[in-house]
């Protein structure tokens, strides 16, 4: 069973529609209980980085570091992945998991001595695809995926795939099974249902 955490943030109905689509048994939750019996755990998220401070308030960010510990898997979407990272500027007073070392930042306003525009909307390409990647499986370098966003997540070791924008940034990350994708998989046509289908196959 997946639980997919509502914290009022964003895609919550198109992630779930999608997961239902893929044939996924998932339960909607805000129960730390029921994170803690989870198989798998998906955190979706559209909007300001302070939203996630309700996971905390609802016990949840602790549940999700059981959960985890124990082998479920989890993966995080746009806020979702960057809540995985100690923090954000976008609220520096609202702590991630940090599961993954560094903050995310906005991106530059100038970059290659022109402006930059941001939120980064639209389709992007993925580049420098792990190949180890279990959430990329399958998945060409060059493919596209639809994003919408003003902060990123660094580059790292843990990075499972890149997007260039103002440079490169981490568009999907993957340690064991703690996962994330900045870009929208419910959004981004077959790539996207292939993101989620090896997610939910693991």
């Amino acid at each position: 069973m997946i639980a997919v955490i509502d914290y009022k943030a964003g895609n919550l109905t198109s992630v779930v529609k999608t997961l239902g689509y893929l044939g996924a048994e998932m339960l909607v939750t805000q129960d730390p209980e029921v994170v803690r019996r989870a198989e798998k755990i998906v955190l979706p998220g559209v909007g300001h980085f302070r939203a996630t401070a309700l996971l905390e308030e609802l016990g949840i960010t602790e549940a999700v570091r059981e959960s985890v510990a124990k082998g479920a898997w989890f993966l995080g979407v746009c806020v979702g992945l960057q809540w995985l990272y100690e923090g954000s500027t976008e609220a520096p007073e609202t702590r991630g998991l940090g599961h993954f070392g560094g903050e995310c930042e906005r991106f530059p306003t100038v970059f290659g001595g022109e402006a930059l525009k941001a939120p980064h909307v639209g389709w992007n390409s993925l580049e420098e695809i792990r190949g180890d990647s279990r959430l990329m499986r399958g998945i060409d370098e060059g493919e596209f995926v639809y994003y919408t966003h003003s902060w990123r997540a660094p580059l790292s070791a843990d990075t499972a795939a890149s997007t260039p924008y103002g440079g490169a940034f981490t568009g999907a990350v993957e340690r064991e099974n703690v996962m994330g994708v900045q870009f929208h998989p419910e959004k981004s046509a077959s790539v996207g249902l292939r993101v989620l289908r090896n997610f939910i196959e693991l």
